[in-house]
């Protein structure tokens, strides 16, 4: 008898179960691992780990570096994510050392004592803001503030200078830098001195837009197709007029059939229009300033 309840008693030593009842045993709970891919970032982004490794390089003019520039670089900057709204540095304020986004945008603002403000310049993914004021070491002329969520490189001023004595060829590109903000600039002053109407500018603005290389996305059948992913506000906010002014424009430039919207996208379909603009005196009676 003994023999067979230790034949059919699984646990030796313990009393034997009837045959109508089960043992029940639990099983092992399995810790799953998170695949690579099911990492959450930061706002969401495609977080950029290193300067070596950064997508941007051969696409960017200051990512454009050689090896040993490039090396030298992510061994000084300080990598940082910033949600949408955050302030990397104030008009006024100290020049500390320059951001270079990684991801996302940046609106430079410069304000007045009313609390008005125009928007100087989108900077966006490979771009470096605060360089006038790191080089020259005065105070920034202007606002940075995130579109959007973003990471950024932050690279203190002394070493940043260290950096460019070193390695002549990012020097360079920090020149050619410097070029393109003086030119921005001569447009911003352009948009709003030599344009009379506030539709003068919106035009000369989508103009400028569709030759710029980094929002232009070529021609089709004559059309132009941009990417235009500016808010009425902040377009007005570069241009000096008002939000409700660039909404009334775009509704009158789309049913001269000047230029189609689709979402982010601009098609200018008659850009001989926009250019006529430019000489007339008058186009909206209603819309001389912003």
């Amino acid at each position: 008898m003994e023999a067979v309840e230790a034949k059919n008693n699984p646990f030796p030593g313990s009393k034997a179960m009837p045959y109508n009842q089960l043992l029940v045993i639990p099983k092992r709970k399995r810790r799953i691992m998170p695949t690579p891919y099911a990492m959450k970032t930061p706002y969401g982004l495609q977080v950029i780990e290193t300067c070596v490794t950064c997508p941007l390089l051969k696409e960017r003019l200051f990512c454009n570096l050689s090896s040993p520039a490039i090396e030298g670089l992510d061994a000084i900057s300080s990598s940082a994510t910033y949600p949408k709204g955050a302030i990397l540095f104030v008009e006024g304020q100290k020049s500390r050392g320059v951001f270079v986004i990684c991801n996302g945008r940046v609106k430079l603002t410069a304000g007045s004592a009313d609390g008005k403000s125009l928007i100087l310049r989108i900077a966006g993914p490979g771009e470096v803001i605060g360089l006038p004021s790191a080089i020259s070491g005065k105070a920034y002329e202007v606002t940075g503030e995130a579109l959007e969520p973003i990471q950024a490189n932050f690279i203190p001023r002394d070493l940043f200078l260290r950096f460019l004595r070193e390695h002549g060829d990012a020097a360079l590109r920090v020149a050619e830098i410097l070029s393109d903000i003086y030119y921005a600039t001569y447009r911003e002053v352009r948009y709003l001195g030599l344009s009379g109407s506030a539709a003068e500018k919106l035009a000369r603005f989508l103009l400028d837009l569709a030759v710029e290389p980094s929002q232009s996305n070529g021609q089709n059948n004559g059309s132009i197709r941009v990417t235009l992913t500016l808010t009425h506000e902040e377009i007005g906010a570069m241009i000096g007029a008002s939000r409700e002014t660039i909404t009334r424009l775009f509704t009158k430039f789309k049913h001269k059939h000047f230029v189609e919207v689709y979402g982010s996208t601009l098609v200018i379909t008659n850009k001989r229009g926009l250019e006529d603009l430019l000489d007339t005196a008058s186009f909206l009676p209603n819309a001389k300033r912003g």
